[in-house]
This record gives C-alpha cells, structure tokens and sequence, in this order.
C-alpha cells in the first residue's frame, strides 16, 4: 500500500491510499488509522477484489451473518467511517457494494477485501475524537455523541 497526504490544516487531513494486488484492505486501512493516530474520519473507495467477505447484522441474532464473495468484484461503493474503539485503537465501520461480471452486486458490512488489481481509498480526516461504545442491548459498538470532543 502506498499512501500521500493531499491536504492539511488546524482541522482535516485528506489521505489518499492505493493498495496493491494483494492487500487486505480492512487490515491496510486500520494500520494506516493507528499509525497516523486518526480519532475520527469518513472513508470512501473504489477498486476491486479477487475475494471479499461481507456480512448483514442480524438483529435478532445480535451476530453478523457473513457472505462470502470468491470471484472478481467492482468495488463500485466503500463508504464509512473511522472512530476509537474502548481501547483506543482504530475502529472502522464500513458498508461495501461489490459488482459483478454480469452486472448484478451484492452489498453489506464490508469485513475483509483482498484487492486485485487496486483499491483507492480517500480518507477525510476531521478535527474531533470519535469512540465507538458496545451496546449490550444491540450487541454491537455504536457512534457514543456524548464522548465526541474537538
């Protein structure tokens, strides 16, 4: 993966990065938001993938309901965000629409990409601390508006 900040000031950092053939794009894209210490950003992305995991969170369940894709996509949507963890470690939360050959998609919860030939991911970086928090009653880690801080 290589990546270049495009622009910067007292509020926002603007990255691009392209991932190689290869790459695993969940994994490329939380690095690279722990080693710049990015708190709070919005994600999108084009490209494509050799291989994807997606998944719908049941609500019944509380469990997510993974989709595997074992042919070539268009990633033709990534869109997302990045906030802490109650660690402090980066926490992605990202949705994807994959498309295929015959020009049906499929979308969901983007869990793990394995990029072939690129993916092109913008990342918007703002200002604010964001902290995703568990929610027992949901099961899963939500956007806490009480914990935002600039």
């Amino acid at each position: 993966m290589k990546h270049k900040l495009l622009a910067s000031d007292a509020d926002e950092r603007t990255f691009i990065l392209v991932l190689d053939e290869g790459d695993e794009a969940f994994k490329c894209i939380t690095d690279f938001a722990e080693r710049e210490n990015v708190t709070a950003a919005s994600i999108t992305a084009i490209g494509a993938f050799r291989a994807a995991t997606i998944a719908f969170f049941e609500l019944d369940t509380k469990n997510y309901r993974k989709i595997p894709v074992e042919v070539q996509s268009e990633v033709l949507s990534m869109l997302g965000d990045i906030a802490v963890d109650d660690s402090g470690k980066a926490s992605l939360h990202l949705h994807v629409v994959l498309g295929f050959s015959d020009g049906s998609t499929k979308g969901g919860h983007f869990l793990e990409g394995h990029v072939r030939p690129t993916l092109e991911v913008m990342l918007r970086e703002t200002s604010a601390a964001l902290k995703r928090t568990h929610r027992p009653d949901l099961g899963i880690a939500l956007i806490d508006l009480d914990t935002v801080s600039r």
